[in-house]
Parts: C-alpha cells; structure tokens; sequence
C-alpha cells in the first residue's frame, strides 16, 4: 500500500463541534463562532486596510482583472480554523480568509468569500471564481485542472475518544468506521487505500463515513458513532482545543504536504501575480501576522512558489 502525499483540505468550523455534540446540531454556520463554553473562538478580525497597495503588482494583472473592484474567492467555509462561518451564521472568517483579503488589498481590490462545497470550487475556477482558496492539498490530480501558488504546509493526523476506549490502533483499523470530509485526500487515497489493504489481505474493509462538513464528522467522533477520524493537522489540533478534552490524537503526524491558491489553469499570468503577492506578504511580515493570530504559524512556508511539484 502507498499513502501518497496527495493530501490535505479544507478546515472545518469545529468550534461549533463541542456545541453541536450536545445539541445535535450539525451546521457550521450556526455556530462556527463559539466554543462548547460559548466563549469566542474566532480570532480578532482582520483589517485589510493595513496592507498596502502595490500599484507595481496591479500593472501585472490581466486587462480582465485591472478594472475590477473584487476578487471573487471560493472557500468551503466548514474548515475552521481555516475557513469557517463568524457567530453570525454568514460571515467567513480564519486564516485562509484573511490571507484572501491581503491578496486583494495588495491589488487594491477587495476580497468576496463565497460559501461553497469543496469539490465544487476547482470546476468554476476562472468562470464563477477568481481564486480558491479552501486549504487544497496541490496533488497532481488537481495540478491537471488548475495554477498553484503554494502558501501553506499541512500534514494528516487521526483523533480518537479520550482515552481511546474502542482500543482504536492504526496498524488494524479493518472493519472499523472512520470519518472523512467527503472530497478530501484524507478519504481518497488515504482511507480508501487503508480499506483495500485489509480486502486484499481477506479482513473487513474499513467502514468509511464520509461527510460532507468536517464538523459533523468531529460531532460524531464525539457522540461515539464512528471510531476514528482523519484530518488535516490544523483541524485535528483545532478539534481538540474545540471539544474539552473529549478526543485525543491516534498515531503521529504524516504526509506533510503544501497546500495552494488554485487560479484557472489558462491564466499563468494572473498565477505568476498571485505569487508575487504572495512573496510580498511573506516579506513584509503580514503573512506571518496572519497565521500567528491564529495560531498555525508553524505551518508558515518561507517561500510561495507557482506550481511547486506535486506530492
């Protein structure tokens, strides 16, 4: 069996995961704002007015793009805490989100966040969006379909119960029932190797849970319906602060791999701005600012390349 390196995605709001465990609840954006305390989780709001423009950048953009006041961003706001809905129900918010508005402050633009599935944002990149940027893990399946400009370094971690009672181990999780966000490298390749390891070897496939939002998958982890679940590094860590104590992680980390802003596979030259922009924010600190607020610094890369090599 070979786990590749094709992974990692969105973020998922589960600050609303603790919450939604006790409730059964199961919507990001009723409480993708608050902990099980009720306390805030979101970190303080970002003010892009404190990005300067670049008006040697803005005369790279494409002639489509110059006039145009916004960039249209499609995010799976079900990520946090990366992606994920304010208190408010509708207002996206996480580093991914911020990281949107200084690209287009730099530009002189300003940012839209647009709610969408994940597997839905890479297909309308360049007709219904101008970037997405939805923690997408560059493979070279979505390198075929898109431009990446690396910004972020994530790898895949598991959580179990506190305490792990179903006695969960990584090295037999045939027949067992693990949850995944559907769409995500987690679940394909990752899971769906794992299960056609243990057919192959004439045990039980795993009983994989795929959902469509990642917090409903850490309430059930919660609840005890499934036995395990995988993540990105940054849910799995944000799960864990999010939830009181009730999940532990399974194993260690693996697979790092970066994570890119998709642009339309035809417009290299709005890809080659995206990562100047990018580089410039590293430089001037804003982009360390950004991820340090809300602590995942220590997935920071200290260059953004276009089109780095695909896991």
């Amino acid at each position: 069996m070979q786990i590749s390196s094709k992974l990692t995605i969105r973020l998922a709001a589960v600050a609303a995961a603790a919450a939604l465990a006790l409730t059964g609840c199961t919507t990001a954006s009723q409480d993708g704002g608050t902990d099980s305390t009720g306390g805030p989780s979101q970190a303080a709001a970002f003010d892009p007015s404190t990005v300067a423009k670049d008006d040697a950048l803005i005369a790279l953009l494409p002639a489509a793009l110059k006039d145009k006041a916004t960039l249209e961003v499609g995010s799976d706001t079900s990520y946090e805490p990366a992606e994920f809905l304010d208190k408010d129900g509708q207002t996206p918010i996480g580093y991914d989100v911020d990281i949107a508005k200084a690209i287009a402050a730099t530009l002189g633009k300003k940012a839209v966040v647009h709610t969408a599935d994940f597997s839905s944002i890479i297909p309308k990149i360049g007709t219904v969006y101008d970037l997405g940027i939805s923690s997408f893990t560059i493979n070279p399946e979505r390198s075929e379909a898109v431009n990446f400009v690396s910004y972020f370094n994530a790898g895949v971690l598991w959580a179990v119960q506190k305490g792990n009672p179903k006695g969960i181990s990584m090295d037999d999780l045939c027949g067992k029932k693990i949850g995944v966000q559907t769409g995500t490298v987690e679940e394909d390749p990752d899971v769906k190797d794992r299960s056609a390891k243990c057919v192959a070897d004439g045990k039980a496939a795993i009983e994989i849970v795929s959902l469509k939002n990642q917090t409903e998958v850490t309430t059930r982890l919660v609840g005890g319906t499934i036995d395990a679940m995988s993540a990105d590094t940054p849910i799995i860590n944000n799960a864990l602060a999010k939830t009181n104590g009730q999940l532990e992680t399974l194993g260690e980390t693996y697979d790092s791999a970066e994570q890119g802003i998709a642009i339309a596979k035809s417009d290299t030259e709005f890809a080659a701005v995206i990562e100047k922009v990018m580089n410039k924010l590293i430089e001037d600190g804003s982009y360390n600012k950004i991820l340090t607020t809300w602590n995942n610094q220590d997935g920071a890369l200290k260059a953004a390349v276009l089109n780095p090599t695909a896991g």
